[in-house]
């Protein structure tokens, strides 16, 4: 409640007591503070769990994460290419990916958007307020090759 709002009532209303408006996270019994890298990682997931995106992250990022997925044991790093600002009701989140050739782009970015947004709201109760993404590259499978191809030369 504003306290424009607040201010116009009459004299009496004034001094009364104005509730404080409980949410999930906020409510009279205490507060709820959700990191930013726990929404981070459900934003990455739920990217990832869409057909047609290949690899979430820039280009050096990828190859930082491939770097450490090959030491024993390393692990995928959830929310490389993924940032996100989270205050105490609302969170926004940034995409960096890969996808693969021959996906419409557009109906894939609506596809994470929206599976990101359902899955940072039922987890968290945070309003998602706006996904950005970014398509970095394109994945075509003549990549692979290269990439076997290198690695055998070596």
């Amino acid at each position: 409640m504003t306290s424009a709002a607040v201010s116009s009532g009459s004299a009496s209303e004034s001094s009364a007591v104005v509730p404080v408006a409980d949410s999930v996270l906020i409510t009279r019994q205490g507060k709820t503070s959700i990191a930013a890298v726990v929404v981070e990682k459900i934003a990455g997931m739920a990217t990832r769990e869409i057909s047609g995106v290949y690899k979430l992250g820039g280009g050096a990022a990828r190859a930082f994460g491939a770097i450490r997925e090959r030491i024993p044991g390393g692990s995928t790093n959830l929310s490389q290419g993924v940032s996100v600002e989270v205050g105490e009701r609302q969170a926004a989140v940034d995409l960096e990916l890969t996808v693969e050739y021959g996906v419409e782009i557009g109906e894939l970015t609506k596809a994470i958007r929206r599976n990101v947004i359902t899955s940072i709201e039922r987890m968290t109760a945070l309003e998602v307020t706006e996904v950005n993404i970014t398509v970095n590259d394109v994945h075509v499978p003549s990549d692979d090759d290269d990439v076997d191809h290198e690695s055998r030369v070596e």
